[in-house]
């Protein structure tokens, strides 16, 4: 079975090094590459063609934003975790934009650190206790103050659109963390054709991910 391979973007040194014994004592995990700021990650993504990526936010010069963005326009099969110890709703909400596939804080135990990248790997989005319960707070609050229909939905432009039922039962699915093969058993429908269908919410709201896409529905009440 081949490893899982890891960059790891911090810079900070000994956390690069620390975070690189942490991973490295799994036999699945293989860290590929050191990074010091979010040019140099997606610089060495390139060459290294990770599968999970660790991104820290705040680094001078190029944060975690930049090697997000940068990551995820050329090689979107990179999964990026954001590992960091800031866990105010602007940085959360930079990297979620950004395009992060999960959002972690550096006082979790190293086995869960290892278990968040098997997560990425498999295409799981994985956020920390108070990150989770801090989003949901908010998306609970932004319910109240929005219509929750079809009517009230807008997309980036802010422009006015609609479901189909198809379409709003993809993306509930899509909030409560199903992956397009668990959807396509929960609808009776073909893993492509829910690869499609995903693909053409993104387009219709245009969002960049399904991160965004699930935070999007969660904040619409289309999760319901």
């Amino acid at each position: 079975m081949d490893k899982i391979k890891v960059l790891i973007a911090d810079d900070i040194m000994i956390l690069r090094q620390g975070l690189k014994a942490v991973l490295s004592q799994n036999d699945g995990i293989e860290v590929v590459a050191l990074a010091e700021n979010g040019k140099e990650a997606f610089e060495k993504s390139r060459v290294y063609a990770p599968d999970v990526v660790l991104m820290d936010m705040r680094m001078p010069e190029y944060d975690g934003a930049y090697g997000i963005e940068a990551i995820k326009k050329e090689l979107p099969n990179v999964k990026v975790l954001v590992l960091t110890t800031f866990d105010d709703d602007e940085t959360v909400d930079k990297a979620l934009m950004s395009g992060a596939d999960g959002y972690l804080l550096k006082e979790m135990e190293d086995e869960k650190v290892i278990s968040a990248v098997k997560s990425a790997y498999g295409g799981i989005s994985v956020f920390g206790d108070g990150v989770y319960r801090s989003m949901m707070n908010r998306m609970a609050k932004g319910n109240k103050e929005i219509n929750a229909s079809s009517k009230g939905s807008v997309n980036m432009a802010g422009e006015e659109i609609s479901f189909s039922d198809r379409e709003r039962e993809v993306l509930k699915l899509v909030a409560e963390g199903y992956d397009n093969k668990e959807i396509a058993g929960e609808l009776c429908l073909a893993e492509g054709t829910v690869r499609n269908q995903i693909s053409k919410l993104l387009d219709k709201i245009q969002l960049k991910d399904r991160t965004q896409l699930a935070v999007y529905a969660v904040k619409h009440g289309l999760d319901e």
